[in-house]
């Protein structure tokens, strides 16, 4: 199987290694957490917008060609770099996502457009607890004459402080863990009823509880068949992960940049240390590892497009594999800067930081670990 990309993803790769470079370093993420901003930044999500990186996976016309998850995994990997702060993930993948696996044809026509455009951002309420469960879903979504009432609440919501539109799972049938029983609901942010506890988060880029308190929505707000949305809920969720493990890998690709600069140009008794033997084994670990999740994200992105059946195991791989490198090379950065990689002024605590939210969303290393496992029969 090949993975090299095509000519536009290139292109398209090269466009996005620029913009992040120059519009958004980890200073810009530093500028937004010092304001209080919680990674909410409506200039950067209109620039997106103008590059059209929010439509890459959104064909302009049904059947038409797009850049597709490979090309949008070059974005992700790209803003990865720099720990950027954009609604990409929740918006450009996972609600896009929803939406063409599940919506029906009026809802595709009402909100890709405004996706690709930049002018609508979502976020997935899923979560119930403080770990990823995606099946254990107490939420109630009760019928009614007019369409649906909901009630519960989500955890750790990242966007849902600034976005738009909710991509709630509530329970229509059953009980919590079961996987029928699940439905996806679309949810105004605004909604009557909708609570948004906006979280200061360690990583800067925010999220929020959302309370669901008699929120009444319309039929028409129901993503896909009621009591099936798990069967859109796990596609989408395997696309979450393997852009996740995009965004890790460009991350841990920078950290390991800026530990091998500082390695061959910081002296100690004398020599680079770089030189020392020590240092050199864990660095070629570093890089060993690094080279290895490349190819298991390039691996994933290319069986989704592709509709394989085996996105899911590959999603796993990728994101328990990328979980791992990102704790590695954030762990190392910090360390082979000695102590000045343990304060604010420096970036390795930026990265440090971000790697322990990105290990943990949408499934933890071992979470995926065992998934992959289940998937393989044992």
């Amino acid at each position: 199987m090949s993975f090299i990309l095509t000519e536009d993803q290139d292109m398209l790769r090269e466009t996005a290694l620029s913009f992040v470079a120059g519009e958004l370093p980890v200073s810009h993420l530093r500028a937004l957490r010092d304001k209080g901003a919680n990674g909410n930044d409506a200039a950067t999500r209109k620039k997106l917008a103008e590059l059209g990186f929010f439509g890459v996976i959104i064909p302009d016309e049904p059947g038409a060609d797009t850049f597709g998850l490979v090309g949008l995994g070059q974005i992700l990997e790209a803003q990865g770099r720099t720990l950027a702060a954009t609604p990409l993930l929740q918006t450009a993948l996972i609600a896009a996502s929803a939406l063409q696996l599940g919506g029906t044809p009026a809802q595709k026509a009402e909100w890709l457009p405004k996706i690709a455009a930049g002018e609508a951002t979502f976020a997935l309420a899923l979560d119930e607890s403080a770990h990823f469960s995606p099946y254990s879903v107490a939420t109630e979504a009760e019928r009614n004459g007019q369409g649906f009432t909901l009630n519960g609440l989500k955890k750790y919501v990242p966007d849902a402080h600034y976005a738009d539109m909710l991509v709630v799972a509530a329970r229509t049938f059953g009980e919590a863990g079961d996987r029928h029983g699940i439905s996806l609901f679309l949810v105004p942010r605004g909604a009557k009823g909708v609570g948004i506890q906006t979280l200061n988060t360690v990583d800067s880029h925010g999220a929020a509880h959302v309370s669901l308190d008699d929120v009444h929505v319309p039929a028409s707000a129901l993503l896909g068949p009621a009591d099936e949305g798990a069967d859109i809920l796990d596609p989408v969720l395997d696309r979450a992960a393997i852009g996740l493990a995009a965004e890790m890998l460009g991350s841990a690709q920078a950290a390991f940049d800026m530990t091998l600069e500082y390695l061959n140009n910081r002296k100690q008794f004398g020599q680079l240390i770089g030189s020392f033997q020590s240092l050199q084994h864990r660095a070629a670990k570093m890089f060993v590892e690094l080279e290895m999740i490349r190819s298991c994200v390039a691996a994933a992105l290319s069986a989704a497009d592709a509709g394989k059946s085996d996105v899911a195991e590959l999603a796993s791989l990728a994101k328990a594999k990328a979980g791992e490198l990102a704790h590695l090379v954030s762990n190392e950065c910090v360390q082979m800067h000695g102590g000045i990689g343990m304060t604010d002024a420096a970036e390795p605590g930026f990265f440090m930081k971000r790697a322990r939210v990105q290990e943990a969303l949408y499934g933890s290393a071992s979470w995926h670990r065992d998934r992959y496992a289940k998937l393989n029969g044992y």
